[in-house]
């Protein structure tokens, strides 16, 4: 790869899932995989299309049971484009000779490039050059220009571009017994000489779909309408080493979509006054360029180019146009079906850095939230519980969307899912809205949206936790942390454990932020709260008494995981290692044995750690002194060294925590976990998942590891604060973001300095806070400071 260019050379079918997610392009309203045009959905292929929040529900039958699942629909193709010699057969990868192929991610442009030339036999060679894009100022809009030229011949070449509905979602193996028929009423018209259009709608969602596309070529092109396509053929004249274009156009609209009452109205008409290729490559490349100044992050060297193609991704699935769509953040981008494109606590990974570059795209994924906020209050009472329980898998209407079942690939047996009792999603919530508004400044939505969940998500804690005697604290119970391996203790018949000590730490903080907050708020805006909420000093002393008296377990002088977890069985990890190789899917692994990895002391990815991700050294020291506990340097370092052994990272989060983790107070171990982090997607690390999607969470948090972890950047009680630890492998980058009302703050460390540029505006100044001293800092002007060693 060079710089600002991802490069794929040669063509190998096992690489292809891989490529094509990591070739995906979107805008944030819709995004399509890398897929080659001439190549349909099959064992190699899948040229997937996703709308944002375009969700579809289904019922299948599994293990002898109905179980009913919501996913991301894979919309109609709107890829197709084949080509062939008259008379001769359809060219593709897997049917013809490849003599040369080239693919090349322009990151800056947001372009999509395709080099191949085909041997046809007797010295006569196809050139095919193509370039494709999801535009990313008119997100409605996709554009794909293809260039034929041929060598050593002349003749005619049959083209066929086509609208294709009859796709599925089919794209994970381990879901393809599920039904995923989504698309039903499809109809094929044609709207004028070189367009066509295709509608269709969800089966159960009904949500109304409408695409048209446009075909400009030297010839006229010939329609046909047939079954779920609509076909478009051109017969095109090659004149050796003369290349032919034909650019295919399309547009894209929902029923989803605001401002519009048809969708295949809204699609054709958009079309139709859609402007050529090269008019529309102008426009996209000036959005592209606003996105990456917004966006700037300047690291060196390869981990550097590493993360600018991290960063694009996040900004194709969550750009500015998110800020207009009620969506979620997709755990694994609109890149593929992996999660059945549902949302996670992934937003508490990519938030923190949206809210420094796009806090309105951060605003737009909590107002997501908060419309389901009364959907999470009915979950809550349902479960017999107060205040806010939101699901841990989110789609269209806030309800859990947590599977019933789940294939282990290894023995082939339907399980039960027990992950729903990840009630932690909500402390994840709250502190995502804490966050963003301390680093937007945002206090109106502080105080109206934010502060109502807040204050449910606290209430869902205080009814949860139980007063324990014995203990003389609260205790929270039944519950699954990050971890995600333990659902239950060893031989129980009921699911869940005790005493979470994240669950139960981020507790205690959701509580204390609420307390803080009611205290923030304008007196009438506290009195319409009292009023809504019904809630009333009682329940308030009853808040600060529970978050100064929830139990966190220890044993042998480390942070327990959880109640009991010390008394597990240890694991023989060498045995394992040498028998199995790659471990991550420890879980896996023991259940096709026979066994549950819920006997032992096994984690999947980050789980006590995780507290050292969320909160600095200082912060977590002062959230377990509310406890009454005392966490000193040394009891932080004996737990992440206990944890270390017995991690299996089965999770591309899980590197990044323990890097992230690690550069605090085991700096010469961090680069490796780091490293771990920034290579999950694009060497593949978790073996063929990133062909079902990137981990988005995984790469925004990469960003976030230069922007907050080595920083230390906090943005609380009104001001910046610093506390680099730069790696000697990252020791020199630079960034600039959006703070409180300064646009373009920029954040230069090299050599052992650190330069703060504060560029010229209306704003109030700047205070910064670092270990040493303390700084304030005008618009319009630079500091250079001396770092401590």
């Amino acid at each position: 790869m060079t710089d600002g260019i991802w490069e794929y050379e040669g063509y190998d079918p096992v690489d292809e899932r891989l490529r094509e997610s990591l070739c995906t392009l979107g805008n944030g309203y819709f995004a399509t995989r890398g897929a080659l045009p001439e190549c349909t959905a099959d064992d190699v292929h899948y040229p997937g299309t996703y709308i944002a929040g375009c969700y579809n529900r289904l019922t299948s039958e599994v293990a002898g049971r109905q179980v009913e699942n919501e996913d991301m629909v894979n919309l109609p193709n709107w890829l197709p484009l084949r080509f062939r010699l008259d008379g001769g057969q359809w060219l593709t990868p897997d049917t013809a000779t490849v003599l040369d192929h080239r693919q090349l991610l322009h990151l800056a442009s947001g372009l999509l490039e395709r080099w191949t030339r085909y041997g046809l036999g007797e010295g006569r060679v196809l050139v095919v050059r193509q370039q494709r894009l999801a535009h990313m100022a008119d997100p409605h809009v996709g554009a794909l220009r293809t260039e034929f030229t041929a060598e050593g011949f002349s003749g005619e070449l049959q083209v066929e571009a086509a609208l294709d509905a009859g796709v599925t979602n089919s794209g994970v193996a381990r879901y393809r017994d599920l039904d995923g028929r989504h698309l039903i009423h499809v109809h094929t018209g044609t709207a004028t000489t070189d367009t066509v259009w295709l509608r269709c709608r969800t089966r159960t969602s009904d949500i109304r779909i409408g695409i048209a596309a446009r075909l400009t070529a030297d010839a006229p092109a010939t329609v046909r309408h047939e079954g779920r396509r609509a076909v478009q053929e051109v017969r095109l004249h090659l004149a050796e080493g003369r290349p032919v274009v034909i650019d295919k156009t399309v547009a894209l609209h929902t029923s989803r979509d605001p401002a519009i009452s048809d969708p295949l109205y809204a699609a054709t008409h958009r079309v139709g006054r859609a402007p050529g290729f090269d008019i529309l490559v102008d426009d996209h490349l000036t959005a592209w360029d606003q996105l990456w100044r917004r966006a700037d992050l300047d690291v060196p060297g390869e981990s550097g180019r590493v993360l600018r193609l991290h960063l694009f991704h996040v900004l194709q699935t969550l750009s500015p146009h998110t800020a207009d769509l009620d969506v979620g953040v997709p755990a694994r981008g609109l890149h593929g079906e992996a999660y059945r494109g549902h949302v996670f606590w992934d937003e508490l990974f990519v938030l923190p850095y949206l809210n420094l570059h796009f806090p309105e795209v951060s605003r737009a994924l909590l107002r997501y939230r908060h419309r389901r906020l009364e959907q999470a209050c009915t979950a809550a009472r349902d479960a017999g519980r107060r205040g806010a329980m939101f699901p841990w898998q989110s789609g269209s209407d806030g309800r859990e969307e947590t599977q019933q079942l789940h294939l282990n690939p290894r023995s082939g047996r339907w399980l039960p899912d027990h992950s729903r009792l990840q009630h932690h999603v909500g402390s994840a919530i709250a502190y995502n809205v804490w966050q963003y508004c301390e680093a937007s400044g945002d206090a109106e939505f502080l105080h109206t949206k934010g502060a109502e969940m807040l204050l449910q998500i606290a209430r869902f804690w205080a009814d949860a936790a139980v007063y324990d005697e014995g203990l003389r604290r609260h205790r929270i119970r039944g519950v699954v942390g990050p971890d995600e391996y333990h659902e239950a203790y060893p031989d129980a018949t009921r699911p869940g454990l005790d005493d979470n000590a994240y669950t139960n730490v981020t507790a205690s903080w959701v509580l204390s932020r609420a307390l803080e907050l009611v205290d923030l708020l304008p007196e009438p805006r506290r009195r319409e709260l009292v009023e809504r909420t019904g809630l009333d000093g009682g329940e308030l002393e009853q808040w600060e008494d529970i978050s100064r008296t929830l139990h966190v377990p220890f044993h042998e002088g480390v942070i327990s995981q959880f109640e009991g977890y010390g008394n597990l069985a240890e694991l023989d990890w060498e045995g394992y290692r040498e028998s199995y190789g790659d471990i991550r899917r420890l879980d896996r692994i023991l259940e096709a044995e026979g066994d549950s990895v819920n006997r032992y002391q096994a984690s999947k990815q980050a789980d006590v750690l995780m507290l050292g991700y969320l909160f600095s050294p200082a912060e977590l020291r002062g959230l377990f002194h509310r406890l009454g506990m005392r966490l000193d340097e040394d009891t932080w370092i004996r737990t992440v060294d206990y944890y270390l052994r017995r991690t299996s990272h089965g999770s591309t989060l899980s590197g990044l925590v323990h890097g992230w983790v690690l550069a605090r107070c085991r700096r010469s171990e961090a680069w490796k976990f780091c490293q771990e982090a920034l290579q999950g997607d694009i060497a593949d690390v978790q073996g063929g998942t990133t062909g079902e999607g990137i981990h988005l969470g995984a790469m925004a948090g990469t960003l976030d590891l230069v922007q907050r972890g080595l920083t230390g950047l906090e943005t609380r009680s009104g001001a910046l604060w610093l506390d680099p630890v730069p790696l000697p492998e990252l020791s020199s980058y630079g960034f600039a973001m959006r703070y409180q009302g300064h646009w373009g703050v920029g954040l230069r460390l090299q050599r052992g300095q650190m330069e703060i540029i504060v560029p010229s505006s209306e704003e109030s100044p700047i205070d910064v806070r670092l270990p040493d001293r303390a700084v304030r800092l005008e618009p319009g002007e630079t500091s250079r400071l001396a770092l401590l060693e």
